[in-house]
């Protein structure tokens, strides 16, 4: 059963460290800490103090991570309780309500255009709570319709997870949104450097895990069980609709497809052809289904192949497309891969390049807050350079509103997407 553990344990840092935190960031890490004064268990509570005994906040604690303290709340009058967690799902659900438009990424057959906006609400699909830029340290939820999908990655947020959920399911009922069932998706990797099992299955009452959600105008089954992440991938739904517009009655390649969201909303904008590509079996079927849903399967074909060696064939066959979609998975999870990562990103993008048509566009993006916008941006230019293209700017964009980007917290920028003009060089 879920606790919030308050323990006498302060941690004090060293003499000149918490620059982070001093500046509103979230974390301490274990070599900015001199030491610890009183009991504690991984996981509980604990008070921050500077090297003077200034008071810096409470957090939670794991000696398992590098990551020793997870900040929760900064003021002495704040401690961590039921209330505040509350009080940081309704802020997070308060604005969702005000950045997101239900009626584009809310079901349309259930929510009709004369919907009250409780049936809209009910229907939205987004990201509930985005880790520490809702100041929730280590947890994500989103929201598909009535159904919710948790990845917990935190051993604090972990041990508070029920009641997390619990706070969620009583604050979206009071605008009258009922959640009729709660997946768990805690199966990443990353868990083990938390002390953390990896681990995936209902809370509470099972349910049909297929979840049929709309965003811009097309359908989808989200397969919560067994689909990458949470599901779906919620944060590019404003670059989907930017690409798209630039599609009609054009020969679209969409690279990376996953399910077929990217190529899906080209073909419904009236693109002449699409070739998705993915490498996952299931991530094809599942996009077939979802051409079906939306009786586009004449306009979109799926092929599943590894996109490194597709490009080069389908270059070596002479093949053009008007617009060409790049929406690779994370290439780098830390700092220590970003050479390799670096040249994932160039040479995808050099085979993306070749392949668009003189005058047509390259949508190219990267999901991985290590590959930052300057290295992107300069890697991009490379790869123009070693395929003999001019590129023209169309628009930079980032994630959706729904996945806010919190400035004293560098993780929560992750998303870089790009849209070119390719043209040969003069």
């Amino acid at each position: 059963m879920s606790s919030i553990k308050i323990s006498d344990a302060s941690v004090i840092l060293r003499k000149g460290e918490g620059r982070t935190i001093k500046a509103g960031g979230a974390w301490v890490f274990d070599n900015e800490i001199n030491r610890v004064e009183g009991t504690f268990e991984n996981g509980d509570i604990v008070e921050v103090h500077d090297h003077d005994g200034y008071f810096m906040g409470y957090g939670f604690i794991n000696t398992n991570s590098k990551i020793r303290v997870r900040m929760m709340s900064r003021r002495k009058e704040n401690p961590v309780t039921e209330d505040l967690i509350e009080t940081r799902i309704r802020n997070a659900w308060e604005y969702r309500k005000a950045v997101m438009n239900p009626e584009l990424y809310g079901y349309k057959e259930v929510a009709a255009d004369s919907a009250s906006d409780t049936e809209k609400l009910q229907n939205l699909s987004c990201r509930l709570v985005f880790g520490e830029a809702d100041f929730l340290p280590g947890v994500t939820i989103d929201k598909f319709s009535d159904v919710l999908v948790i990845e917990s990655l935190a051993l604090g947020t972990d041990k508070m997870k029920d009641i997390i959920l619990d706070k969620c399911k009583k604050v979206l009922s009071e605008d009258g949104v009922n959640i009729r069932g709660i997946y768990e998706r805690s199966d990443a990797k990353v868990r083990e450097q938390e002390g953390l099992e990896r681990t995936k299955g209902f809370i509470g009452e099972p349910f049909d895990t297929k979840v049929l959600i709309e965003e811009n105008g097309v359908k989808y089954y989200v397969d919560v069980e067994n689909g990458q992440k949470t599901g779906f991938f919620l944060d590019q739904k404003n670059n989907r609709r930017a690409i798209a517009s630039l599609c009609k009655g054009k020969k679209v390649l969409d690279c990376f497809t996953h399910t077929g969201s990217f190529g899906l909303n080209c073909a419904a904008a009236g693109a002449s052809s699409v070739l998705a590509v993915d490498a996952s079996d299931v991530g094809c079927a599942q996009a077939e289904e979802n051409a079906r849903l939306n009786g586009l399967e004449d306009i979109i074909r799926f092929k599943c192949a590894d996109v490194f060696d597709l490009l080069p064939e389908l270059e070596g066959k002479g093949e053009k497309y008007d617009v060409v979609i790049l929406d690779p998975p994370a290439f780098t999870k830390s700092r220590a891969s970003i050479k390799k990562a670096v040249t994932g990103y160039r040479e995808i993008n050099i085979r993306g390049m070749k392949l668009v048509k003189n005058g047509g566009f390259l949508a190219t993006c990267s999901c991985s807050h290590f590959m930052d916008e300057e290295l992107f941006a300069k890697t991009i230019r490379e790869a123009a350079r070693s395929a003999h293209k001019l590129l023209r700017q169309v628009e930079f964009r980032q994630q959706a509103a729904d996945h806010p980007i919190l400035w004293s917290n560098d993780a929560s920028y992750y998303l870089k997407f790009y849209v070119f003009q390719v043209s040969d060089e003069m």
